[in-house]
């Protein structure tokens, strides 16, 4: 029997949704595509001040059919590219999709990227080629180790639970007080991170970056398998609406290309409880629940055993002059008291 109008209506309507949007079964999360905050090919009238696009350039920021190179593999530059339309989402996802790459060799290249969600946009700056003290949250895809570099002319070294292995994404969330040290690669304004290389790979590399009921999630895809990979996830993450998604990159000394093929902004959508509904008050300031910047976690260089030697043995060489010096001390201290009574 042929199906009806009715029939057909309805399955039209089911592959209009499907199409919309990608469902998250699993979580209970839809995602919807906003494409006044997303940027994809081909990149008409990018940069322009005319109203078809959603998106401004600044510094040496290239536009291409194929790609926007924030910098390119040449000393002392830096780019960025910044959403129009602050974002007024409660719950959302950014993936980007990414590429590093240059003729530099490991630890011979410089300095990475950043992906923001901040107040202030379209501002040059220190960190990754944007403005330091923000205000909100910035992820940094940083390619060279300059706090390891400092100190290994000071024989200083990590821990196995403090060294990092670069290139290294980390996320910082800032209420615009807290300064991104860059020598010590933003380790004591880290809220998290992980390992990932990203460097002149021949496959496609994204990074997501989920906030969703006060949780920051950070994952990566850079082995070319297709599969999302746990980075980062925190939560107590407080970040208020209204701030504007950009990306941007700098070089110095050392060099690479730092290109953006996509970046692709979804609304998410989740059922809360009524609890749930009564805590999640409106935010003002970002902040994280019972963070507090990391002081000095380095562990000095260990002594060898030649040292520990000398060290004891002065130090008991020490501790036997100073028992010699008191037993002359008391005795002439008896020989005076004797000395009273007569």
């Amino acid at each position: 029997m042929a199906p009806t109008w009715g029939w057909c209506a309805v399955v039209m309507a089911v592959l209009w949704l499907v199409f919309c949007s990608r469902g998250q079964g699993d979580s209970g999360t839809e995602e919807y595509l906003k494409r006044e905050h997303s940027l994809t090919k081909p990149y008409q009238g990018l940069g322009a001040s005319s109203s078809g696009t959603f998106w401004d350039i600044t510094g040496n920021t290239m536009v291409t059919a194929h790609f926007v190179r924030l910098t390119p593999d040449l000393q002392s530059k830096q780019g960025a590219i910044w959403n129009r339309v602050a974002c007024l989402m409660r719950d959302w996802e950014v993936q980007v999709h990414f590429k590093i790459h240059g003729q530099g060799k490991k630890n011979l290249n410089g300095d990475g990227l950043a992906v923001w969600y901040t107040k202030d946009r379209m501002q040059p700056g220190s960190v990754f080629g944007s403005k330091d003290l923000f205000t909100g949250l910035g992820i940094f895809l940083d390619t060279y180790p300059n706090e390891e570099k400092q100190h290994e002319s000071k024989k200083r070294r990590y821990t196995p639970s403090t060294q990092r292995i670069f290139p290294y994404i980390s996320a910082m969330v800032n209420n615009g007080s807290m300064s991104y040290d860059h020598s010590r690669d933003g380790r004591p304004t880290t809220i998290g991170g992980c390992t990932a290389l990203v460097r002149n790979l021949n496959h496609d590399t994204f990074v997501v970056i989920r906030y969703l009921k006060r949780r920051l999630t950070v994952m990566i895809d850079i082995d070319g398998k297709n599969e999302w990979k746990d980075c980062i996830d925190i939560t107590g993450v407080r970040l208020p609406m209204g701030y504007y998604f950009g990306a941007s990159s700098a070089t110095g000394d050392l060099t690479d290309n730092h290109d953006i093929i996509s970046i692709k902004v979804y609304q998410l959508t989740v059922e809360r409880t009524p609890e749930e509904e009564e805590e999640d008050v409106q935010v003002f300031v970002p902040s994280v629940d019972n963070f507090s910047p990391q002081g000095d976690d380095l562990d000095s260089e260990p002594m060898s055993g030649v040292t520990l030697f000398f060290i004891s043995f002065f130090s008991l060489v020490g501790l036997m002059v100073l028992a010699v010096i008191g037993i002359i001390v008391f005795q002439k201290w008896q020989e005076q008291s004797r000395k009273r009574f007569y």
